[in-house]
């Protein structure tokens, strides 16, 4: 490491910071989908902001937009005041994203994170039940604030909050057990009156747990939930915070389940240019906050809105998603080309659309592998409960040459390693 170049970071910056550790260089310029650094030296980006930039870094388009309104000082705080960009998004998502898949929502903008329309979802819920208890699943990650963290899964973050974090209760998610029916248990435990589970007010998933390691939940067992929370009158809510904008293929990630959440959670790639935003969905009957209720300081991001109605038009027609989908099967046949050529990994390819990944089945190699594809210029990190998943997170506009670079830089990196 070039204790130099990082030696400002390392002084004066808190020992929070997580990225700049594993990716020790200080990055000056990015386009498409690729980085530079200071030193000049070009990074593909197989990382896209942890999913935030599904439309790449700086899209023309939006830049010319974001440009054009602040030198016409164009309105940047507004609370949840009415402004231009914010009517001209609710407008635009409704007639393109809701309309055309027969979804009813009210858009709710709350604090622009997604941790913070996790907290909302997870308020809305108890509210309109009166009930207190949510499950959730095992690996689950839906964010760092306390609620957001009483239904994750991962230890390390739950502790952290420094409190017991209450009235949750995880569940294991589809093929968490081998030859285990989660769904039967899941049942058994809603429907005994000894099983010490009070009946919740709300379940939450991930359709793919980004963080819990690319785990792709299958489309059956996503309707059976939906069946369970219809049959015991409990909401059911999507993170769609990293699975939703376009990043398993289709705009929200439980699109092929053909399952209606009650509420559907999208932060991250909803701002189309890596700006804060997030959006809570709400069925209508179930919007019953009082003005004001959940609110924040930063619920009115217009240039995030700005950008976020650009990507919008990314969804008029179907071809965007075609082209997820054939990039999808690319990396779903390289990867498992990858695991079959190195059985030294004991490895397995996972995850759907554009969000996948290689389960690595020795300690601490996913983790070697990531830090020499770094060394060789290629952005990706690794998730699960041991980081033993090489995460695939490129930007959805990436194109076949820049997919089978990063791949190989990947593939070049694993030989370095095992040798």
């Amino acid at each position: 490491m070039d204790n130099e170049k990082m030696k400002t970071f390392e002084e004066l910056e808190s020992a929070v910071r997580s990225y700049s550790r594993g990716w020790p260089t200080v990055f000056e310029k990015a386009k498409g989908y690729r980085l530079w650094d200071t030193d000049g030296n070009e990074y593909i980006d197989f990382f896209a902001g942890a999913g935030a930039l599904n439309y790449g870094h700086n899209n023309d388009t939006m830049q010319d937009k974001l440009i054009e309104y602040i030198q016409d000082d164009g309105i940047l705080h507004s609370l949840d005041m009415g402004t231009t960009p914010r009517k001209k998004f609710l407008e635009m998502f409704q007639e393109t994203i809701l309309k055309p898949r027969n979804l009813d929502y009210k858009i709710m903008f709350p604090g622009p994170t997604g941790t913070n329309t996790v907290e909302s979802a997870l308020k809305i819920a108890r509210k309109v039940t009166g009930r207190e208890t949510v499950i959730s699943f095992t690996n689950a990650f839906h964010g760092m604030t306390i609620g957001s963290l009483s239904v994750t899964g991962n230890s390390t973050k739950r502790k952290g909050a420094g409190i017991p974090l209450n009235h949750t209760v995880s569940m294991p998610f589809d093929q968490f057990v081998d030859d285990q029916d989660t769904i039967a248990y899941l049942e058994s435990y809603l429907e005994g009156s000894s099983t010490g589970v009070d009946l919740p007010a709300a379940i939450i998933l991930e359709t793919v747990q980004g963080e819990g390691g690319i785990n792709a939940a299958r489309m059956e067992w996503l309707k059976r939930i939906e069946e369970i929370c219809k049959r015991f009158d409990i909401l059911l809510i999507i993170d769609d915070v990293q699975a939703g904008c376009g990043r398993t293929g289709t705009f929200f990630s439980f699109e092929p389940a053909g399952i209606n959440p009650d509420i559907v959670c999208l932060s991250k790639s909803i701002g189309g240019i890596g700006l804060p935003m997030a959006i809570t969905l709400i069925k209508p009957e179930y919007d019953q906050w009082t003005p004001g209720e959940h609110n924040g300081t930063f619920r009115g991001n217009n240039l995030a809105f700005l950008a976020a109605t650009e990507a919008l038009t990314y969804w008029e027609t179907d071809d965007f998603s075609e082209n997820i989908m054939e990039r999808a099967d690319f990396l779903k046949d390289t990867a498992e080309s990858i695991v079959e050529k190195y059985p030294e990994l004991k490895a397995g390819a996972r995850g759907r659309g554009l969000m996948q990944g290689i389960a690595v089945h020795v300690d601490g190699l996913a983790e070697e592998i990531c830090a020499e594809a770094f060394k060789r210029g290629l952005i990706i990190e690794t998730s699960g409960p041991k980081d033993e998943v090489v995460k695939f997170l490129p930007p959805l506009i990436i194109d076949e040459e820049g997919l089978s670079k990063g791949l190989e830089i990947l593939e070049a990196s694993i030989k370095h390693v095992l040798a």
